[in-house]
């Protein structure tokens, strides 16, 4: 029977090959027989390597098509021993067989079972049949000294990455950012300058804060440092982006997430010389089609500042004085969740739903010393005084996503869609103890007791769907469609207390408002790309609706823009290889925040009091750039970019003289609100370079050159404000050894057109509303200069150096005071403050992992390889 077993065999195996060679014929596509086999070994061990991915592609003809492409034929994994088995295979043409492992270079070569038809022709199939049954031996697979094995795997990347439409701030190699928040990455961001309250300025103007891709309301210092992967800056977006943020751009904030088979994640706790813990973890596990992450973070933040003001006012044949001083303590805690999975229907759709959750509870107390005086002549009278605030702000976040890709057989081609809800609610309660005194120190009355309390929340939802189609290997076409809706609420009431104790309602500072905000936009880009040019031009079309309801006195209000325009264009010239230059032009709009249209006046200082302005109207702003990119050496790069900016109907912050709001009150108070100005030009260079100066040193540069010319002087008792300024950051990072990492910033901000400082917070409504951490031009002043360093110094240790410390210390020269100056026809004003100098914080990291689809028992190998496949080839992508 084994000698008629052979004998058919090889009486058949001819035909069974002519067959396979003849796909034209019937059952020809049928018959495949080829098999290869062989073992995966490490290069320096010898020992077999389980778990590598192995692939079989073939280049063939697209029955579709009817052009060539590449086809996965199979994708497997080596087992315990290393070994891999292919069969069922077509014994004709040539193919290519790729392997990767984790940790280790990749291997790919080319096979073929190499038929000896003239020994068959001369019947001896027994050369026929070791052709089509082939050994293809120990395959040595060498290390990959950048990849850590058995840890969160990713290549090392450099601090900072420069594309031509954004550059990319990898916050993993941001030491100083380690155990803190997003106010601290940002503000080692280039082109990022951060105030004293946290508000972040792209090129001295608000940008558009987004969380991967998308904008958020979670306010920065919600943001744990730990869970960012990096900080996309795109200071000039095209049409495909939101037209919303002004002409500052875009600063996308790319959270962690790993796709890779197996688990990994890490635990980190720090405390700061404060006093003050914190601590946290995240976790990712990848089996089969489920992708499964999670994180969460708790912070006990302290936040200690020194303020004094000065401040003249010109009455009416008097003029008064001002001298403030304070210190607010701020401290409190908040915790972080995050939550989400990733299901692979296959090779081609993909569904991710996620959510995240925020709670807070914060406790501001300030000690104010007031002294005041009136010059009326030859006569000064004066009074000195003390007010105590005490605030106690409470609220939760959350948020949820769910969307779907799809990716057609067509290599680039894809369909997202996905839609996103969050909810924020906030509580604040505040008291207020004034008294003041005579000149002879007596009191002066009983003094008084004020409280404020305010509640509100927030509902932003957005659906967005988009769709790439590359037409050919050089045209892409893009298009996409997106709505979104705020709804806020606030009440705001402010109570005095009576001589028996009881607290009575203030109607005329009391406030209850709500307004909705509708966004409904479609997009189309279309780039194109010829041997040393390419273009991309983009239209975007949006219509926008804002009606607001002051309840509290039966007004209602709003703005309606049934159709705007926002083109863009981008054109990029390769000089050579390693040189390009890139014109762009794009057309913006910033609408106004809550924090800027609520009629509510904030009292927190009765001396300085603040309100919104529900008149106010969006800016458009008209935004160039001409931008060079050279490569230069080893891991060395230059990118200057001159830019111009032209906004018309400016929001800035602007003080006016009133009589007080208070009914209980005659005197007269000055009044900060918003309002439009005519128009504002900025026009700058900017420089960035990257320089591996040595093997152990590297420095990343930049300098902001500007010129700003704002026109102001629509609005009463202010006028016409021009100034040139600057502002540069250095940031070494220097490799040690021993396993230590260096890291030293430095900052400096010359004087620059007065930025407002809103209020920061991620609550709805109420005391810690704020402008989302927005910044506006202010048309009656300057900041003074401004400068710092921070130092951080990092140790890893364990295997695969899976752990390590991190001890940072801020503002190491106690240098950073932000000043400013105001003026009008009314006052003169100046400001100075400082807030956490020196402070010093020790950061632990564990870093965990194994990425080895056997951790798990499998039921389903196939749908394991499909996902393998998936995720390690990018197969349909």
């Amino acid at each position: 029977m084994k000698y008629f077993y052979l004998l058919v065999v090889t009486s058949f195996l001819p035909c069974l090959l002519f067959a396979q060679m003849r796909p034209g014929m019937p059952g020809g596509n049928q018959m495949n027989v080829g098999h290869f086999y062989g073992k995966l070994i490490d290069d320096s061990t010898a020992k077999p390597l389980e778990a590598a991915t192995v692939q079989l592609i073939q280049n063939k003809m697209d029955t579709v098509s009817k052009k060539k492409r590449d086809f996965i034929l199979a994708t497997e994994l080596t087992t315990k021993k290393g070994e891999f088995s292919i069969e069922n295979l077509p014994v004709m043409g040539n193919f290519i067989l790729r392997i990767s492992a984790v940790g280790y270079k990749p291997i790919e070569q080319k096979v073929a079972f190499d038929l000896n038809m003239a020994a068959a022709k001369n019947g001896d199939f027994t050369s026929m049949m070791n052709s089509v049954d082939k050994d293809l031996g120990n395959l040595k697979m060498r290390t990959d000294e950048k990849v850590l094995q058995n840890i969160t795997v990713s290549g090392s990347k450099p601090l900072m990455q420069m594309n031509l439409d954004r550059k990319v701030y990898n916050v993993e190699k941001d030491l100083t950012a380690a155990g803190g928040t997003a106010v601290d990455v940002m503000k080692n961001v280039p082109s990022v300058n951060v105030d004293i309250d946290g508000n972040v300025s792209l090129r001295n103007a608000p940008p558009q804060i987004f969380i991967d891709g998308r904008p958020t309301t979670l306010a920065l210092d919600q943001i744990p440092a730990d869970q960012i992967a990096s900080v996309e800056i795109i200071t000039n977006a095209s049409a495909k982006f939101d037209a919303s943020g002004g002409g500052a751009g875009i600063l996308n904030i790319v959270l962690k997430k790993n796709r890779k088979a197996g688990y990994n994640g890490n635990i980190r706790a720090s405390i700061d010389s404060r006093g003050r813990p914190g601590g946290g973890g995240d976790f990712n596990l990848r089996q089969n089609k489920i992708n499964f992450f999670g994180a969460t973070m708790i912070g006990m933040p302290k936040s200690i500042s020194t303020a004094r003001t000065e401040r003249t006012d010109f009455l009416d044949n008097k003029t008064a004085h001002l001298i403030q001083n304070n210190g607010p303590v701020f401290k409190g805690v908040f915790a972080f969740a995050r939550l989400g999975i990733d299901y692979f229907v296959d090779n081609r759709n993909t569904f991710t739903l996620s959510g995240n959750f925020v709670n807070r509870r914060f406790t501001i107390n300030d000690n104010i010393n007031i002294y005041r005086d009136t010059v009326s002549g030859s006569s000064v009278r004066f009074e000195t005084g003390n007010r105590n605030v005490s605030t106690v702000s409470k609220g939760y976040n959350y948020g949820s996503s769910f969307g779907y890709k799809h990716n057609f057989a067509k290599a680039g081609k894809e369909l997202t869609a996905d839609v996103n809800y969050t909810y924020m609610n906030n509580e604040n309660s505040s008291d207020y103890i004034s008294r003041f005194f005579d000149e002879a120190a007596q009191p002066k009355g009983l003094g008084s007791v004020e409280k404020a309390l305010s509640y509100g929340d927030t509902k932003f939802l957005t659906v967005q769907t988009d769709f790439v189609n590359p037409i050919s290997k050089k045209m892409k076409l893009e298009m996409g469609l997106r709505m979104s809706r705020r709804n806020f609420s606030s009440t705001n009431n402010n109570f005095i207390q009576l001589p028996s104790g009881a607290y009575f309602l203030i109607p005329g500072v009391s406030v209850n408002y709500k307004f909705t905000d509708d966004v409904y936009a479609a997009y189309t880009t279309f780039s194109q790309q010829f041997e040393k040019f390419s273009y991309q031009a983009g239209l975007r079309l949006e219509s926008s609706k804002y009606d607001g309801d002051f309840i509290t006195k039966n007004q209602q209000f709003g703005n309606e823009y049934p159709l705007s325009l926002f083109p863009s264009a981008y054109l990029t010239y390769k000089l050579n290889s390693k040189q390009d230059l890139q014109l762009n032009y794009s057309r913006k709009i910033n609408r106004p925040n809550f924090f800027q249209l609520i009629p509510f006046i904030d009292f927190t200082d009765s001396l300085n009091l603040s309100v919104g302005n529900p008149n106010l109207i969006p800016e458009f702003t008209n935004l160039v750039e001409l931008g060079y990119s050279v490569q230069y050496g080893k891991g060395n790069s230059f990118l200057a970019t001159a830019y111009g900016r032209l906004t018309n109907d400016l929001i800035t912050r602007y003080q006016y003289r009133t009589l007080n709001p208070n009914p209980a009150k005659n005197d007269s108070v000055l009044i900060t609100t918003f309002a439009n100005a005519t128009s504002s030009s900025t026009t700058g260079i900017e420089l960035i370079g990257k320089n591996a100066l040595t093997k152990f040193w590297d420095l990343t540069t930049n300098v902001n050159v500007f010129n700003t010319d704002l026109k102001a002087g629509n609005l009463p008792g202010t006028q016409n404000n021009s100034r040139l300024s600057w502002f540069a950051k250095l940031n070494n990072s220097f490799k040690l050894p021993k396993k230590f990492t260096i890291q030293l910033t430095a900052d400096y901000q010359a004087r620059t057109i007065l930025p407002a400082s809103s209020n920061r917070g991620g609550g709805g409504g109420g005391f810690f509303m704020g402008g989302f951490g927005q910044t506006q031009s202010n048309a009656q002043g300057y900041i003074d200069p401004v400068y710092g360093a921070d130092i951080s110094i990092r140790k890893d240790f364990m295997k695969n150096n899976a752990a390590s410390l991190t001890l940072s210390f801020n503002d190491i020269f106690r240098t950073r005071i932000s000043a400013s100056h105001a003026e009008s026809f009314y006052f003169v004003q100046d400001n100075e403050r400082r807030r956490d100098p020196q402070v010093v914080r020790l950061n632990f990291n564990w870093r965990f992992g194994k990425f080895d689809v056997s951790l798990f028992k499998r039921k389903n190998v196939k749908g394991e390889m499909e996902s393998m496949q998936n995720i390690q080839s990018g197969a349909g992508q």
